[in-house]
């Protein structure tokens, strides 16, 4: 392989960098493992004859999917052995990701552990044909399936995901409201301000990977997640503090302890209250959200 080739090679990725990653990211949930994707694409890639390369952004793509599928059914053995609710890694995100809806909403804390319930094979073709819109004849080519077959799982995959996806979505204006009470409730301590803006039947999910203290099963309803706040807070020998903040497209809440990070807790909320609370303390997940992330679907 001549420099000039490698040159040309190493444009063409660069170029599609920020949408790789986002491919990557999206089937796996893991900046980590999607940077882990992305070197294994760059080491096929430059192998590639770029005379043969007629759509070099299809041909990327479709390297980035095989190599993500891969890993996706390692991790997913991996991820059955984690100690607690295993939730994805957050991401500090550019403003023009929340302002793309249909992105903003596929990278949702709430739809990303949707979509850890489908097998690695639906996850990567209702990835790349609902949020990508990538053809079915191209998807066939990246997962190893005809068309036909392409066609059914992703039939299958997107009446799952309608099965669980949230009723209603919440603008990015009343979520940051719903955690702007909550950050009150959780400043003043008062009982009643966490049930005001919490769901009867709110879901709380901690992901503290077995390093910080987290609830190492969900904890459901709003009178025991009450208790579980005023628990911990109880037991806390530091100063808590939150801020906001965007991860994953959405409105967010960086929590802080002795103004350390200690913490990001993003929402999902119908109307005007919170029916799920995703809390990563993971430190290892906590590497992403101080500074942004480009993500892209083009």
């Amino acid at each position: 392989m001549t420099d000039r080739t490698t040159d040309l090679a190493t444009e063409a990725f660069v170029a599609h960098r920020n949408l790789l990653f986002t491919v990557a990211y999206e089937m796996l949930g893991s900046a980590a493992d999607a940077e882990d994707v992305l070197q294994e694409t760059w080491l096929r890639w430059v192998r590639v004859d770029q005379s043969q390369v007629s759509d070099q952004r299809a041909y990327l793509v479709r390297i980035t999917t095989r190599q993500a599928l891969n890993r996706l059914r390692t991790v997913k053995r991996r991820r059955e052995a984690y100690v607690g609710p295993w939730l994805p890694e957050p991401l500090l995100t550019t403003p023009d990701v929340a302002e793309d809806a249909e992105l903003a909403e596929s990278m949702s804390m709430a739809m990303m552990l949707v979509l850890e319930s489908l097998s690695p094979t639906e996850r990567a073709v209702f990835v790349l044909r609902e949020v990508f819109v990538v053809d079915y004849d191209e998807i066939a080519e990246a997962v190893g399936k005809s068309p036909d077959a392409v066609r059914q799982i992703a039939h299958r995959a997107r009446r799952h995901v309608d099965a669980r996806r949230p009723r209603t979505t919440a603008s990015p204006r009343q979520t940051r409201a719903a955690l702007e009470s909550f950050q009150r409730a959780l400043e003043t301590g008062n009982p009643q301000e966490f049930l005001d803006v919490l769901a009867p039947d709110v879901v709380l999910l901690s992901d503290g990977g077995g390093v910080k203290r987290a609830a190492l099963m969900p904890v459901i309803g709003a009178e025991k997640v009450v208790r579980f706040y005023l628990g911990t807070s109880a037991k806390a020998a530091a100063t808590i503090t939150c801020e906001p903040t965007v991860v994953n497209a959405s409105p967010a809440l960086a929590v802080r302890r002795d103004g350390e990070l200690d913490g990001v807790m993003a929402a999902r909320v119908e109307g005007d209250r919170i029916t799920g609370l995703y809390v990563v303390r993971n430190p290892e997940k906590l590497t992403r959200v101080t500074s942004e992330t480009p993500l892209t679907l083009r």
